[in-house]
């Protein structure tokens, strides 16, 4: 409760900062700028004041403190406007928005339910399909950070600090600190992120199309149950095989027609598996859909307060968000560069100056931050190359399918909509966003930020919102030029269905899905470890990525999954090595303890499994601090007390 109630009191916080400086913004926008503004400071205040206090309580209490402040100041300097009153175009939005965002919202709180580690009634702790693979990474980020000194540490790799954006996480921290149990700690900011993204959405949408509500709701379908013509393959010739192929996407693993890597089918559904399983590119889109929409609407109200709002959301994005941050800044130039072409002579004076405005706070502000995140991981990693269309061309060894058929038959429909649109932009009022969708996706063609080619659908996803956006407009064009026929409603059900069928069979899958993420021993392991050792212990484990040590407990462990690792630009073949060494020969390997200052080793049927584990020696050498039917956790420097042991169950 007392979690709740403190997320509350920042999202009013915002939304009396958002009074303040945007009076003339409609109730609705001020009050979704406001909420969002008050979560990014519920972020980031605390997360400030950890460098001095640790992430603790003590560190919450001045954040809220710090909120008082940021209120009291933005008082003081407020646009003394008249605050705008709620008119029938606003009612009529809401209208629209609670249509799509309220039975979307609930769908997307059961999903974050039977996604966070739910737990059943045999005491084990359960995870959908799409989170089977990153949940134990951001439930590791997250229970490590409770009391840990700042700047974080990375607790899967030991001795490497934190390089990952991890706004997102720490707010789960926040909630368990708080009073939250570990799986509402995930699920309630989780469901209230994903909100904040809809809602978002539909406002910057709006910004575009104006007054044309039903192509407002149309983007909305088009970007959140996209998936492209995966289904297709699905369903071709499959009367002869009894449908088997269809019943396989409710009962395989990642045979969902918009995420199948062996038919070159990989523009993923947004709901299924981007915003549940990635909660920085969830955290990121809910920050960074409303930086676009100050972006847009400040130049067209030639507005610097909402160019400085948008400078300071930009500054904290590369902890939240590092390819959402990147997507802006693209963006933002082609932006600026099409404000240059459409608007008179004598208003680019203004533009410049606002563009420099807010390139200068950035750089003063967010520069520290991604070169302390995208720096470390992109260029010292490695990864930054070039190569052209994606993972179309995997591994630069050409390409897959035809370049064309590649992003009509991912993006769907509305990819080809899209391109109308983009034609017709001039004429139709919106040059300037092509442009920024044209930044983000010239550079996403054809530069890779990351080891894993896959993750460029980041930046590829913020010009896919644009995309179904123009794509609506245009589609509600066509219909506006073909009303004479009695038939176009056909045609457009069509179009709606060709586009969401796919997304929609991907989301129904993850609403079926389960499976076991840690068995019941292995909880009871994770909670008596979390209850029992030191909360800055080093334990040597195995790299299985369903690792309770890290991910219930937030223990530092000597090297996690390559799953983790690999993947953030680390080089972990070392400490790998040294755990492999260490289990087969630990009394001539005792160095190792000492190399990364081990106070505990792990055991359970995962390390068993995996290496070569030799339980005598160990029996030997340290006394068995912990025991249950799976697991065995050795204290290597006296640790806790025997008397703490479970008897095996």
């Amino acid at each position: 409760m007392i979690a709740v109630v403190y997320t509350v009191l920042f999202m009013l916080g915002g939304a009396v900062v958002a009074r303040d400086q945007l009076p003339k913004k409609s109730p609705l926008v001020r009050v979704w700028l406001g909420m969002s503004l008050g979560l990014l400071l519920e972020m980031a205040l605390p997360a400030l004041f950890a460098h001095f206090v640790r992430f603790s309580v003590a560190a919450h209490i001045l954040a809220v403190i710090a909120l008082g402040a940021i209120v009291a100041v933005s008082r003081k300097f407020r646009d003394k406007h008249l605050a705008a009153a709620m008119t029938a175009q606003d009612r009529r939005t809401l209208a629209a928005m609670a249509l799509f965002c309220l039975p979307v919202t609930a769908l997307s709180a059961y999903l974050q339910y039977t996604h966070m580690i739910m737990p059943a009634a045999d005491g084990s702790l359960w995870c959908g399909q799409s989170t089977y693979g990153d949940l134990c990474m951001h439930l590791a980020f997250a229970t490590s950070m409770r009391d840990m000194a700042f700047p974080p540490s990375y607790n899967l790799l030991a001795g490497t600090p934190m390089a990952y954006p991890y706004l997102s996480d720490s707010l789960s921290t926040s909630m368990m600190l708080l009073g939250m149990d570990k799986s509402m700690a995930m699920v309630f900011p989780g469901t209230l992120l994903m909100a904040m993204t809809y809602a978002g959405f539909m406002l910057m949408s709006t910004v575009v199309l104006g007054s044309r509500k039903k192509a407002v709701f149309v983007a909305a379908l088009l970007f959140f149950f996209n998936g492209g013509l995966g289904f297709l393959y699905d369903f071709d010739m499959e009367g002869r095989d009894n449908f088997a192929r269809v019943a396989e996407i409710f009962t395989g693993h990642y045979k969902t027609p918009a995420n199948q890597p062996d038919l070159n089918l990989r523009f993923s559904n947004v709901i299924a598996d981007l915003l549940i399983p990635q909660r920085a590119l969830m955290a990121g889109w809910a920050m960074g859909i409303p930086a676009l929409y100050l972006l847009i609407t400040g130049e067209r109200e030639k507005s610097m307060r909402q160019t400085v709002i948008l400078a300071l959301t930009a500054s904290v994005l590369p902890l939240v968000h590092t390819h959402t941050f990147l997507a802006l800044g693209l963006f933002s130039g082609g932006f600026y560069i099409g404000r240059l072409i459409v608007r008179p002579k004598d208003e680019r004076a203004g533009i410049l100056k606002r563009a420099g405005v807010y390139l200068a706070i950035v750089c003063v502000l967010g520069l520290p931050n991604v070169l302390g995140t995208a720096v470390r991981q992109t260029v010292e990693g490695g990864s930054l190359r070039f190569q052209f269309n994606w993972v179309n061309n995997s591994g630069g060894r050409g390409m897959i399918d035809g370049y064309l058929w590649f992003w009509i038959k991912n993006a769907g429909l509305p990819f080809v909509l899209m391109i109308c649109a983009c034609l017709d932009a001039k004429r139709r009022g919106y040059l300037d966003i092509v442009l920024g969708m044209a930044a983000i996706y010239v550079v996403a063609e054809l530069i890779l930020f990351q080891p894993n080619e896959y993750d460029n659908n980041k930046l590829f996803y913020i010009w896919y919102m644009f995309a179904c956006v123009l794509a609506a407009d245009y589609g509600s064009m066509i219909m506006q030029r073909m009303g004479y026929l009695r038939g176009r409603w056909v045609l457009c059900a069509l179009f709606i269905f060709v586009s969401v069928f796919s997304g929609g069979l991907s989301i129904a899958r993850e609403c079926v899905s389960g499976y076991q993420l840690f068995n019941k021993n292995a909880v009871a392991a994770g909670e008596w470890i979390d209850g029992n050792t030191e909360k800055d212990a080093v334990f040597l484990t195995g790299q299985q990525h369903i690792n309770p040590v890290c991910s219930l407990a937030g223990r530092q462990i000597v090297c996690g999954s390559y799953l983790y690792v690999y993947f953030h630009g680390l080089d972990y073949r070392q400490q790998e090595q040294d755990c492999t060494t260490f289990y087969a020969d630990p009394e001539n390997n005792l160095d190792i303890l000492e190399k990364y200052g081990v106070d505990y080793v792990y055991v359970s049927d995962y390390e068993r499994a995996e290496k070569v584990v030799n339980t005598q020696a160990l029996d030997a050498l340290f006394p068995v601090v912990y025991e249950n039917r799976d697991v065995k956790v050795y204290g290597v420097r006296g640790g806790a007390s025997v008397d703490g042991a479970e008897a095996a169950q």
